[in-house]
């Protein structure tokens, strides 16, 4: 491990690490003070684009579909309006909301402060891929935040919004609601897309090995399925297109853990 100048207590790392958390909450609180603000186009342009049929994801699905001859997956209306029912939800969701922009926005500022962290303990080589971590980091994660928006999200709003039992329930969603569907969407599609630093950390650790992610492929198909049955719609397209993209971040995750394998074992022979 990486040589320090100075052993820490288990309390100065507590207060090392209290000090990362109120930096990144000021980041945090900075963004979402902007978002705050910039209201109109962060509900009207932003949240609210996956309920109109002219959605960009809605267009290219429908293009899709005339491309094979039949029009199944263009759309015409998504049929249900918002609707507030207590006193402060709308300023409820919109705190939240803002909340959840400014720590999309902040966060390579947060990354950078985990690196901080957890840096003392790492390599002198280790350590001056920061900026290589930081930036892949941010990159998976707001590539996964994409994915969220621009697929997740409008395929849980398409088939929930237009899904009925009865044609005596009006479909008045709760403002809440939907923003709720919409923030788990983009969050949830965000962590899954760090799946390769996640492993590349636990192979670091010897957590795990190549070896044993390729022996669990199988049981890692189920447990992806089973996760894009949980953060889309009950059908299988939906779950198809969430589950390729994991899927393959799985495969690359079990390239990198070979790497870092490698690394290790030439590391080992070179201090033997």
């Amino acid at each position: 491990m990486a040589k320090v100048e100075k052993e820490m207590s288990f309390l100065d790392h507590v207060e090392e690490l209290r000090w990362h958390l109120v930096r990144s909450s000021m980041a945090i609180f900075f963004f979402g003070t902007i978002a705050f603000v910039m209201k109109g186009f962060i509900f009207n342009t932003i949240l609210f684009a996956p309920k109109d049929a002219n959605f960009l994801t809605y267009r290219v699905f429908c293009k899709v579909s005339q491309f094979f001859g039949t029009e199944g997956l263009c759309i015409e209306d998504i049929p249900f309006t918002f609707q507030s029912l207590a006193m402060a939800e709308q300023f409820s969701v919109h705190i939240w909301t803002s909340i959840t922009v400014g720590f999309i926005l902040a966060f390579p500022f947060i990354i950078w402060e985990v690196w901080k962290f957890i840096s003392p303990g790492l390599y002198e080589k280790e350590r001056k891929s920061a900026k290589s971590f930081i930036i892949i980091s941010s990159f998976l994660f707001f590539i996964g935040v994409l994915f969220g928006y621009y697929v997740v999200t409008p395929l849980s709003v398409n088939f929930l919004g237009n899904y009925s039992i009865s044609d005596a329930v009006e479909r008045n969603i709760k403002i809440g609601s939907y923003i709720s569907l919409v923030r788990s969407s983009l969050l949830a599609s965000g962590f899954i897309f760090e799946l390769p630093i996640i492993m590349y950390f636990l192979t670091k650790m010897g957590l795990i090995t190549p070896d044993f992610l390729r022996k669990y492929r199988k049981h890692a198909l189920v447990l992806v399925l089973v996760l894009a049955a949980v953060i889309t719609p009950p059908d299988i397209i939906s779950q198809i297109i969430v589950a390729i993209p994991i899927l393959l971040l799985y495969e690359v995750s079990i390239y990198i853990s070979k790497i870092v394998i490698k690394r290790e074992l030439k590391r080992s022979k070179q201090n033997a």
